[in-house]
C-alpha cells in the first residue's frame, strides 16, 4: 500500500511582541485545523514568557504537528526588550538571521522527520525573506497591521516627493494629507504613524536612501506574555451589562506619572464604571503603580496589572473600550461589537484611531490630549451621551466581522485560498 505524501511542514516567524504573537498563534492554529503541520518559531525570550504564562502547549496538544521553537535574539537575559524593541530588532539581523538560515538549511522540521516547506514571516523583520530566497524556500510576509495603515506605508514615498513630509509637532497637525489616494476626505497629518514628524531624522533618512536608490526625485486563547489577572471576569459578573468602560493601552504603551493622574481623575470625575490595566512597566521612571490610585479607584473602578482581553471585551458588562488603537484591539473590540476611545501611541495606531472615529463611527479619536476634562467629557459621551448610537454602529459592526468569518464569508474564503496556495507551493 503506497504512503500518502507527508503534509507540508510550515514556518511562522512573528515579531517578537505579544500582538503579533498573539496573532500568529491563532493563524498557526487555523493553519493546523486546515491540515498543516506548523512549526512556530520565537525568540527565546518570548519563548519563555509563552511556557510561563499561555496555555500554548496544552492548546496545541490535540494537534501533533504542531511545534513550538525557540531561537536565540543574541541579548542577555536581563535585557528589558519591552520598549527597547529597535534594540531587539538590531541584535536579530546580526545573532538570529544565520541561526535562522542554520534552521532551514538542516530541514528544521518536527519529531516525524519532516522538514519545512513553507515560511511565513512577519513584514516587521528583514532578514526571513532574504533567507528563504537564498535557501529556495517560498516565503509568504504578513503584516499584523490594519490594511488602510500598510496603504499609508505604501504612499510614504509619495509623501515625500510631494514634500507633506517631514513635519514637525510644532507644525499644524490638522492639515490634511492629499498624497494618500483614497483617503484624501479625513486623513490629517496628526493621524499619519508616528514616525512621520522630523523627530524621527534616521527613519526619514532611510526612506530617502531607498528612494534614491531607485533613481526617483526627492524634496525629502491565552496567548499573553504576561500573567493575566482573572479575578477581574468575576468583578464583571457583578456590574449591570455594558456598564463598565475596559481601559487598556496595551504591551508597549508607556505613560508618565501626570499622564496616568490625568487619566484617573478623567475616568474618576466621569462617574463611570472602568476595569483598567496598568502594566508594572507602564509608567516611565516608576516599577509600581501610584498606591493612591489603587485606593482611590476601589468605589467603582477595578486595577490589574494584565487582564484576559478577548474574554473581557465579550463580557456583557463592557460597554466601552479606552484603548491605544493598536491593530489586535481595534479588531478585537469591533467583532464583540464594544465602541471604542481611542488615544493612539504609535506606529500605525494614528491611522486605526481615525478609522474609527471617522470612517467606521465606532467612537472617538482623542488623538494625543491627554487633560483630565477632555477625558471625563469623552467617557461621558461614549456610555452615556451616545451611547446608544455608537451601540448600534458597533453591533453592525460585528455582525459584518462574524458573517466574514463564517463558511463563504470573506475571510474564511481567504483562509481556505492561503492554505490551499501554501500547499501548492511547497516544496515536499
Amino acid at each position: 500500500m503506497a504512503q500518502s505524501p507527508p503534509r507540508p511542514r510550515v514556518l511562522i516567524f512573528p515579531l517578537p511582541l505579544q500582538g503579533p504573537v498573539n496573532s500568529m498563534l491563532k493563524l498557526s492554529e487555523l493553519l493546523c485545523l486546515g491540515g498543516l503541520h506548523v512549526t512556530f518559531l520565537v525568540t527565546d525570550h518570548i519563548d519563555a514568557r509563552l511556557r510561563r504564562y499561555s496555555n500554548v502547549q496544552s492548546r496545541f496538544h490535540s494537534y501533533p504537528g504542531f511545534r513550538l521553537q525557540a531561537i536565540s535574539d543574541g541579548l542577555p537575559e536581563n535585557h528589558p526588550r519591552g520598549d527597547k524593541f529597535l534594540e531587539v530588532f538590531e541584535s536579530m539581523k546580526v545573532h538570529t538571521k544565520p541561526l535562522f538560515k542554520e534552521l532551514l538549511q538542516s530541514g528544521g522540521g518536527g519529531e516525524g522527520g519532516d522538514r519545512i516547506s513553507c515560511v511565513i514571516a512577519d513584514g516587521g523583520l528583514e532578514f526571513p525573506l532574504d533567507v528563504a530566497e537564498e535557501v529556495g524556500i517560498p516565503l509568504f510576509i504578513v503584516r499584523t497591521i490594519s490594511a488602510a495603515c500598510l496603504w499609508v506605508f505604501f504612499c510614504l514615498p509619495q509623501l515625500i516627493q510631494s514634500g507633506e513630509l517631514p513635519f514637525t509637532g510644532d507644525d499644524d497637525l490638522d492639515v490634511m494629507v492629499k498624497s494618500v489616494p483614497g483617503m484624501e476626505r479625513y486623513l490629517r497629518r496628526r493621524d499619519l504613524p508616528s514616525f512621520c514628524r522630523s523627530g524621527n531624522p534616521p527613519l526619514h533618512a532611510h526612506l530617502k536612501a531607498k528612494l534614491a536608490a531607485t533613481g526617483a526625485s526627492l524634496p525629502d486563547f491565552s496567548n499573553s506574555l504576561w500573567e493575566e489577572d482573572r479575578f477581574c471576569l468575576v468583578w464583571l459578573d457583578d456590574q449591570p451589562p455594558k456598564s463598565v468602560l475596559y481601559v487598556s493601552f496595551g504591551s508597549l504603551a508607556t505613560v508618565t506619572r501626570d499622564q496616568l493622574m490625568e487619566f484617573w481623575h478623567g475616568l474618576v470625575n466621569s462617574g463611570q464604571r472602568f476595569l483598567w490595566v496598568i502594566r508594572q512597566d507602564s509608567v516611565a521612571g516608576e516599577s509600581q503603580v501610584p498606591m493612591e490610585l489603587l485606593q482611590g479607584s476601589e468605589e467603582r473602578g477595578f486595577v490589574v496589572y494584565w487582564a484576559p482581553q478577548e474574554e473581557v471585551l465579550a463580557h456583557p458588562a463592557v460597554g466601552g473600550f479606552l484603548t491605544h488603537s493598536g491593530w489586535n484591539s481595534t479588531l478585537e473590540s469591533a467583532y464583540e461589537g464594544v465602541p471604542m476611545i481611542c488615544w493612539p501611541y504609535f506606529l500605525d495606531q494614528q491611522v486605526n484611531s481615525r478609522l474609527v472615529e471617522e470612517e467606521w463611527k465606532l467612537g472617538f479619536d482623542m488623538k494625543d490630549t491627554c487633560d483630565r476634562s477632555v477625558i471625563e467629557k469623552t467617557v461621558r459621551n461614549l456610555m452615556e451621551v451616545r451611547k446608544d448610537e455608537f451601540q448600534r454602529s458597533a453591533a453592525q459592526m460585528a455582525s459584518s466581522a462574524k458573517t466574514s468569518l463564517g463558511d463563504g464569508g470573506s475571510s474564511f474564503s481567504h483562509l481556505e485560498r492561503l492554505i490551499q496556495d501554501i500547499k501548492d507551493k511547497s516544496v515536499v
